[in-house]
C-alpha cells in the first residue's frame, strides 16, 4: 500500500498554494488579458451607447427602434454571438470584444436613456431661460444629473462582461476562462477554482471602484441622503 503524494498538485486538490506559487505568471498573464478585454469592450460600449441614448431622448421616435435592437442583441446566446460574428473578425480578441461590446449596450443605453429622461423639465427650461444651447445644456445639466442612473448601468455591463469574457476561451481568448476551459477539461481542480474565484474577485473589485468613482463624481446624492 503506497502513501499518499506530499505534493497538493500530484493529489489535485481544489485547494493548492503550490499552484499558485508555480503557475504565477500564467495567472497573471490570464488576469491582465481579463482585464484588458473587459475595460476595452466597455469602454467601446459606453462610446457607442451614450450617443444612441441622447439621439433616442432628442428624437423620441428613435428610442424605440434602439431599445428593440439592443435588447434582440442581448439574448443572443453567447457562442451564436462569437460564430455571427466570426466571419468578421476570425480567430482573434477582436471577435471577443466585439461580442462583449453588443452585449453591453443594452444595459448601457437604456440606463444612459433613464437618466436623461429622468431630468425634470423645469430644469431644462430654467437652462434654456439662462441661454444655455443644446450642447451646452446636455453636458453641463443632463449628463451630470443623469449620471447615478449612467453609472449603475455601467457597474452592470462591466460585471456581465467580466462574466461573459471567460467564454471567450472557446476561441483562445478568454482571459481567465481559457484557464477554466482547459482546467475542467483536465479536471485540474486548483486550475478551475482559481480562476474561478480571480473572476469572482475581478467583479466585485470593478464594481466596488466603479461605486466609488459614482460617489465621488456626483456629490449631491449623498447630500440629499443626509
Amino acid at each position: 500500500m503506497t502513501a499518499p503524494p506530499d505534493d497538493c498538485l500530484a493529489r489535485n486538490e481544489w485547494i493548492c498554494g503550490d499552484y499558485l506559487s508555480t503557475r504565477r505568471h500564467i495567472l497573471l498573464d490570464a488576469v491582465g488579458q481579463h482585464l484588458q478585454l473587459t475595460v476595452l469592450s466597455v469602454l467601446i460600449g459606453l462610446a457607442i451607447a451614450l450617443p444612441l441614448a441622447v439621439l433616442a431622448r432628442r428624437w423620441g421616435w428613435a428610442a424605440g427602434p434602439v431599445l428593440a435592437v439592443t435588447t434582440v442583441l442581448y439574448t443572443i446566446p453567447s457562442l451564436a454571438m462569437f460564430s455571427l460574428l466570426l466571419p468578421v473578425y476570425g480567430l482573434s480578441a477582436a471577435l471577443v470584444v466585439a461580442g462583449l461590446v453588443l452585449y453591453s449596450l443594452t444595459l448601457l443605453v437604456r440606463n444612459i436613456l433613464a437618466g436623461l429622461r429622468a431630468v425634470p423639465e423645469d430644469t431644462r427650461q430654467a437652462a434654456r431661460g439662462m441661454g444655455y444651447g443644446p450642447v451646452r445644456l446636455l453636458l453641463t445639466v443632463e449628463l451630470p444629473l443623469a449620471l447615478p442612473a449612467a453609472m449603475a448601468g455601467l457597474r452592470i455591463a462591466t460585471v456581465s462582461a467580466v462574466s461573459l469574457a471567460t467564454v471567450g476561451a472557446i476561441v483562445g481568448f478568454g482571459g481567465l476562462g481559457n484557464l477554466i476551459y482547459a482546467g475542467m477539461n483536465t479536471y485540474f481542480k486548483a486550475q478551475v477554482l482559481t480562476a474561478s474565484v480571480l473572476c469572482v474577485v475581478i467583479a466585485v473589485a470593478a464594481d466596488l471602484l466603479l461605486l466609488g468613482i459614482q460617489w465621488l463624481i456626483t456629490p449631491w446624492t449623498r447630500a440629499k441622503r443626509g
